[in-house]
């Protein structure tokens, strides 16, 4: 039987205001998170989490546009604590080596596997950032062949450029994938 999972990218540490590299309100996504992960809708839950070592190629010092952020074995790569992490059935580590950019989930990973061994066909993709891991998650899924929901109650982007997140959410939504209506909306 198909089953369904919520898929936390990146809410860590090091993303919410305050960290290396924050998205701008990156925290105000822990209560959609929380609800979603309370709300029994989905068989399964994996996260992700960028887990870069020191010198990986995305760092300014390496000659990426990044500052360091989510070094492995730091708090800052740590998920955020605003979710209730012992209901996560998966975690999945990107940007592991210096030469892997990390920003989709399923890149040098083990998540398309471990959907596919679940019998997983339909995900709902919330964390950060909208415009970079999210929005390559969730394209990567739809490549993939999986039903893809993004909920924006439960996503925040960093706009490089301004309308980077709105620009990401419609190119899922082009490539097949949905954007769930707000929380608490009859549509």
């Amino acid at each position: 039987m198909a089953k369904r999972a919520l898929l936390i990218i990146d809410f860590q540490n090091d993303f919410v205001p305050g960290g290396a590299l924050p998205v701008p309100a990156g925290d105000k996504i822990a209560p959609r998170v929380r609800d979603l992960v309370d709300s029994g809708h989905f068989d399964l839950i994996a996260a992700t989490r960028d887990w870069h070592p020191a010198d990986h190629n995305s760092f300014k010092e390496q000659g990426g546009p990044w500052p360091p952020h989510c070094v492995q074995g730091t708090s800052g790569a740590e998920l955020y604590p605003g979710f209730d992490h012992s209901r996560i059935d998966h975690m999945v580590n990107v940007g592991s080596q210096p030469e892997h950019e990390g920003y989709s989930g399923f890149e040098h990973s083990d998540l398309e596997q471990w959907l596919r061994e679940h019998d997983v066909e339909e995900v709902t993709v919330v964390g950060l950032a909208t415009d970079y891991c999210v929005r390559a998650s969730a394209l990567d899924a739809l490549r993939l062949g999986l039903a893809v929901t993004v909920d924006p109650a439960g996503v925040r982007g960093i706009d490089v450029e301004p309308g980077d997140s709105e620009r990401a959410l419609r190119e899922i939504e082009a490539a097949g994938g949905a954007i769930a209506p707000p929380a608490g909306s009859r549509a």
